[in-house]
């Protein structure tokens, strides 16, 4: 069975995507798994063997551009896929499965979708709390809840081992004990932890002989120069700002080496998960209770209850008052007991 999947547009939803991808090939060992994703989500896919072959989607966020659309459908009309599985919940999302005329299309109900899927489910939330039980449903022939399917598999990330020596000889990274920092976060300041906390954090690690390694794409750099700029001339020596200077394949291979992670809720944090090292993942006003990092090696520290629908704040740089209250003390003493361990 060859099957098109249409990936989410998010990382950290394409990386729990996975777990849909490994369900299908347990059901089904040599079915031929295409994925049709955003050009800056293919590369995680590059490190998931169950995926035969990532396709770029040429289109931006939000974008029609009806004639794009159909031009990669009729590309896809050679491979003879006998379905497709429509992961996003939007009409865009399932025009090209329509348009190479795929014979059967997956999907949850959403966004006047009728016609253009010939399988559609109507979620049921409560059902289905998690994001990742969401995508595995669809591997399904019928209805099911939460507890009849079968056990989640969780994603787990390929790792380039002389990709990863090139990247700790280049950037002159520690071959153990180093400890990632991802401070950046989508939608504002309101998802991270304070940069004046990820800096006291940060000297309370140096101090005790480790290095910080620091990752994110070029938007979060003045980020990271805030929390570098705090530290002293002796301490930033042992601080490493790779914010921009490395693509996914590459942070994957770093945060694979770390001896532990702290990250906010981002794509970083579920690329962290999926490679299993230690982590400590905080939250504020959004709730890990849709999207959590996928690993039993990873902890979340929260604070409050719920969910927040709120971006942005009063306070003078724009954190959440939940994430303020997250004392770096707490989170230094837990990374010690995990570091450790």
């Amino acid at each position: 069975m060859n099957i098109l999947v249409v990936g989410p547009s998010w990382v950290g939803d394409m990386v729990m995507s996975q777990s849909l991808l490994l369900r299908l090939k347990q059901d089904n060992p040599n079915c031929q798994i295409d994925v049709l994703a955003p050009d800056w989500c293919r590369p995680v896919l590059a490190r998931m063997p169950q995926v035969h072959k990532a396709i770029a989607m040429p289109v931006g966020h939000g974008a029609l551009q009806w004639s794009v659309r159909k031009k990669v459908a009729a590309q896809l009309t050679a491979n003879n896929y006998q379905q497709s599985i429509i992961l996003p919940n939007s009409l865009k999302s399932a025009l090209v499965p329509w348009m190479a005329k795929i014979p059967r299309r997956i999907g949850w109900r959403g966004e006047m979708r009728y016609g253009l899927l010939n399988d559609m489910r109507r979620l049921d939330p409560q059902a289905f709390p998690l994001m990742v039980q969401r995508y595995i449903a669809l591997a399904e022939p019928t209805k099911q809840s939460a507890t009849q399917l079968k056990a989640l598999i969780k994603p787990t990330l390929q790792i380039d081992r002389d990709q990863q020596l090139a990247m700790i000889e280049k950037y002159a990274l520690a071959s153990e004990g180093a400890i990632a920092f991802c401070p950046g976060a989508e939608f504002g300041p309101a998802k991270r932890w304070p940069h004046y906390h990820f800096a006291t954090l940060a000297s309370s690690l140096i101090a005790v002989g480790k290095q910080v390694v620091c990752l994110g794409s070029a938007k979060d750099t003045a980020a990271i120069m805030q929390i570098k700029d705090l530290l002293s001339e002796a301490e930033q020596r042992s601080f490493v700002d790779l914010s921009g200077r490395t693509d996914l394949t590459q942070a994957i291979d770093i945060l694979d080496q770390c001896a532990a992670i702290v990250s906010n809720d981002s794509g970083l944090m579920h690329i962290g998960a999926a490679v299993n090292t230690p982590m400590l993942a905080l939250y504020g006003p959004t709730s890990p209770d849709f999207t959590p990092p996928l690993s039993d090696s990873a902890e979340v520290i929260r604070l409050i209850e719920g969910y927040l629908k709120l971006r942005r704040t009063n306070t003078e740089q724009g954190y959440h008052q939940s994430m303020i209250d997250i004392q770096p003390q707490r989170v230094f003493d837990r990374l010690q007991q995990m570091v450790a361990n």
